[in-house]
């Protein structure tokens, strides 16, 4: 995989830089993909449902509000997103079950951990564009993420 670094000499200005502050989760310390998104707040079920779906060479983009209340990620749906390939998670908000998710073979970025789940009524959007963290997320970009944080280019490099 490219690095962040050497994507941001090459293509700067053309590179969209995720604020820095999330927090690494996942034994993939770098991952890319094509982004998909979704957008809900303290309900997971989108999450889900993205995850029980075909991931592969995809990051899933979760605007989450930024919540703090409530995570919107376990283990159980960290594996399933294993399973269907999918390369990462940038999460807009909370996990949990995080020292599970350190074993599996995906990498994630959240703002931190909490131990409560969401509740799932059905609620938000996907596939759509997302704003947060200085950065506007389009499904069919591309996201690359590494140690030295996330960037977003308009096509695989």
């Amino acid at each position: 995989m490219n690095k962040t670094c050497d994507i941001s000499d090459l293509l700067h200005p053309d590179v969209q830089y995720l604020e820095p502050g999330y927090q690494s989760f996942g034994s993939k310390t770098s991952f890319s993909g094509r982004i998909q998104t979704v957008k809900c707040f303290e309900d997971n079920s989108l999450v889900r449902e993205k995850v029980f779906s075909n991931g592969v060479g995809c990051v899933l983009v979760v605007d989450a509000g930024g919540s703090k209340h409530c995570a919107m990620l376990g283990d159980m749906l960290a594996a399933k997103a294993v399973e269907n390939g999918w390369q990462g998670v940038i999460m807009f908000g909370l996990i949990r079950d995080s020292a599970d998710i350190n074993q599996m073979n995906i990498g994630v970025k959240s703002l931190g951990v909490f131990p409560l789940k969401s509740v799932k009524k059905g609620a938000g959007e996907a596939d759509i564009e997302l704003n947060f963290s200085g950065v506007t997320f389009t499904p069919g970009e591309y996201i690359y993420a590494d140690e030295d944080g996330v960037i977003v280019i308009k096509e695989k490099i």
